[in-house]
């Protein structure tokens, strides 16, 4: 069986599991969410993989990015991805990618983005399941009056990285 390398990091934003697999980031999110175990199971089968903690080159890379992320010192991630999902859901993590650092889109402009603008409700559960948290900028999505919406690390912390991004971009 093949192996999944994972790894917990702790910061003072929030605590994550990262994971790694053929090289690529495969997992980035809360290690405590409410749908950690749907989420680490749907990996784990569709990449045909099982979790196994030890070190990585691309978990060390990352936990260096998240950290400037969270200084302010970067806007965008530059590392190798492996998303595992069905093909809808794929869809709605690149359109994720494609929301500039500091912008917000409602799940409705994400819904019209990839072309399916009657899958707002299905734009929503897609960006929940979203295991590339951060990585992939879920929490740049909210509600089309302007309320925050859901998030997997809690509306406190979504609300902390976009005024983060805020901040950053006002100097």
């Amino acid at each position: 069986m093949h192996k999944i390398s994972i790894q917990y990091f702790k910061h003072s934003y929030a605590e994550f599991i990262l994971g790694s697999y053929d090289n690529k980031l495969c997992l980035c999110d809360f290690r405590y969410r409410k749908l950690r175990s749907a989420v680490d199971d749907r990996i784990q089968k569709l990449l045909r993989a099982v979790f196994v903690e030890k070190p990585s080159e691309v978990i060390e890379t990352t936990k260096v990015q998240l950290n400037e992320y969270f200084s302010g010192a970067r806007t965008s991630f530059d590392l190798p991805l492996i998303t595992a999902g069905t093909p809808f859901q794929k869809s709605v993590w690149d359109a994720l990618q494609t929301i500039s650092y500091g912008e917000t889109q409602s799940y409705q402009d994400l819904a019209t983005t990839i072309d399916n603008v009657g899958a707002v409700r299905a734009v929503g559960t897609a960006n929940g399941a979203n295991a590339l948290a951060i990585i992939i900028p879920c929490h740049r999505v909210i509600a089309s009056d302007g309320n925050m919406g859901g998030y997997g690390g809690g509306l406190p912390l979504k609300k902390r990285l976009l005024e983060l991004e805020e901040k950053v971009l006002a100097y």
